[in-house]
């Protein structure tokens, strides 16, 4: 079994955070040691750490709420929660693209300076208007 603390360091979440997705159900069947403080096993760290990488992946809250109410109906919900998952990553997939495309911006702009810099080419700018 596990505290919380343990479980925060173990996952390298925050105590509020943790605490958070247990006040808003997303730890079902939470259990309670003698002094009524949280206690978690195997598969509540397991689940806890999905939810992280869930939330990760860019689900709100309520989203993950709904994915979790999927799970706890068990294998009759697969394809839904497949297409949840399908959902998220089209958009991770998106996101990925942008970032790429914005990488390669800069890997160009900074080859452009770089030309500059070490005389191969003049220095053009869009932004300072130069009579002709």
């Amino acid at each position: 079994m596990y505290t919380m603390m343990q479980v925060c360091r173990e996952l390298d979440i925050t105590y509020q955070t943790l605490k958070y997705y247990c006040n808003e159900g997303l730890v079902p069947n939470v259990k309670r040691d003698g002094n009524n403080r949280r206690i978690f096993d195997e598969k509540d760290v397991k689940w806890i750490k999905d939810l992280t990488c869930l939330k990760k992946c860019g689900m709100s809250i309520q989203e993950m709420k709904e994915y979790l109410a999927l799970c706890l109906q068990g294998e009759s919900t697969i394809m839904l929660r497949k297409e949840m998952l399908a959902k998220k990553q089209a958009e991770l997939l998106s996101s990925i693209k942008e970032l790429e495309d914005s990488v390669a911006y800069i890997d160009w702009k900074q080859n452009f300076y770089d030309e500059v810099l070490s005389g191969k080419r003049p220095y053009v700018s869009n932004l300072i208007r130069v009579e002709e």
